[in-house]
Parts: structure tokens; sequence; C-alpha cells
């Protein structure tokens, strides 16, 4: 089965945000951040879009989708 993964714990940690300053800025909740990073939720085409844009990256260096294989570092 297929599963997205993403790095927004990794980009949040990088830029120094918190859930819920990340949450600030795409006007979500820091629950929702939360349960993006544990693989809990898959976000929006929207979302994901907001996100990559406050990391200043694209959309598929923050999430993927697992094929059972492990993401090659780029």
């Amino acid at each position: 089965m297929n599963e997205l993964n993403n790095r927004v714990r990794e980009f949040r940690a990088r830029d120094r945000l918190s859930q819920s300053e990340l949450a600030q800025k795409i006007g979500a909740s820091r629950q929702t951040i939360a349960l993006i990073e544990r693989g809990d939720y898959s976000p929006s085409v929207v979302l994901a879009l907001k996100i990559a844009e406050v990391f200043a990256v694209t959309v598929e260096s923050v999430f993927w989708i697992n094929h059972g294989e492990d993401k090659q570092d780029e």
C-alpha cells in the first residue's frame, strides 16, 4: 500500500519553527501539523503547497509517496 511520507518535522527543526508557528503561517491548527508529522493525516494540495512555500522548497522535497522504498537523498 502506498503511504504518504513527509519531512515536515525536519524542515521545522531546520527553520526553528514550533508546530504552532508553522500552523499559524499556513492557517491550520497545531494539531493538524502534529497529525501530518506523524503520518496520520494527508494534507490537501493547498496545505501541502503552503507548507512547502514556508520552507522555500518544492512540495516533492517535503512530501513523497512510499512505494515500499526509502526516499533517496537529494
